[in-house]
């Protein structure tokens, strides 16, 4: 897709009123209408324990428990209530614990033991893609 500038993307969305808007002061807002998409699958294995306490992963139901050397999958999914049927699909398909879960914008954080939490991350992914539906993204590792 090529980009366009700003100047054309005015021009088309305000084709009869354009020359009558040059000069002014404009506000646009962009809107994001969630769709079915699985759009970030990332596995991470940190090795520095800020990253753990800073994913907030030592507080709440976890509070005192040391996530270092654990891998961390990442999914985020539109609409975003999908993300807890990903949870339940990610906790059925490995030995994974739910590190963090939000309905509200669909972000889930896994952790556990690298092999495990891969194997959640693809069949989580691939569940989506393949029985829902969804557009989904690769999954990456670092």
């Amino acid at each position: 897709m090529d980009s366009i500038s700003t100047k054309e993307v005015l021009e088309k969305i305000f084709h009869d009123d354009f020359e009558n808007l040059k000069g002014r002061t404009l506000r646009m807002t962009r809107l994001r209408i969630p769709g079915k998409e699985v759009c970030m699958a990332h596995i991470i294995t940190p090795t520095h324990e800020s990253v753990y306490r800073n994913l907030g992963l030592n507080i709440g139901i976890h509070e005192g428990e040391d996530h270092t050397g654990e891998a961390v999958g990442m999914i985020r999914l539109t609409p975003w209530e999908a993300v807890v049927a990903a949870a339940d699909l990610a906790l059925k398909s490995a030995n994974v614990e739910i590190g963090f879960m939000d309905r509200f914008c669909g972000s889930l954080i896994i952790t556990g033991d690298l092999e495990q939490v891969q194997t959640a991350v693809r069949e989580t992914v691939g569940y989506f893609e393949r029985d829902l539906g969804f557009s989904v993204c690769e999954v990456h590792k670092v």
